[in-house]
């Protein structure tokens, strides 16, 4: 779906809107989610330096952050979850990332990572499916993209621990 003339002036004029849009990466006309997600990689960077706990304590932030911006933008854009929304892709990112943080590794891993969340943000095995399908306004937004961040940490974790 793309954002018409006067979505994009209404997200545009409050910092609700410019953090769903994922700081604009949610206008890509090809493949917003993924454009989010690529774009949630460079801050990713900073923070990962930040340890486990500084790491646990940003997830949370960026996440409830993310329920009222998005729930902001679902409201504003009377669109149930947009794809031009894309901080959800940001915070699922994120955790997939989760066992880097722990775990430093080469740079091929987070390719590795950033595939593993694409698939399951795309797949949407259940549990995904029952909250992108079932759960409303900005938690709903957010909560189908954490869960399948949680799914590619968890394969992510898997593997690193199986390499050693």
């Amino acid at each position: 779906m793309s954002v018409s003339v006067e979505q994009r002036r209404i997200l545009f004029s409050h910092p609700a809107g410019w953090i769903a849009l994922g700081i604009g990466s949610g206008l890509s006309p090809v493949a917003p989610g993924t454009a989010g997600s690529l774009a949630a990689l460079v801050p990713w960077l900073i923070v990962r330096g930040g340890g486990p706990v500084f790491y646990a304590v940003f997830l949370i932030a960026t996440f409830a952050l993310g329920v009222w911006a998005c729930d902001w933008a679902v409201r504003k854009t009377n669109v149930e979850d947009p794809s031009f929304v894309v901080w959800d892709e940001f915070v699922g990112q994120w955790i997939a990332l989760l066992p880097l943080v722990i775990l430093l590794r080469s740079a091929w891993w987070i390719i590795v990572g950033f595939i593993l969340f694409r698939i399951f943000d795309i797949w949407k095995p259940w549990p995904v499916s029952l909250a992108d399908r079932d759960v409303a306004g900005g938690l709903g937004v957010m909560l189908d993209d954490v869960i399948a961040g949680a799914y590619a940490a968890v394969v992510l974790g898997a593997a690193l621990a199986m390499i050693g």
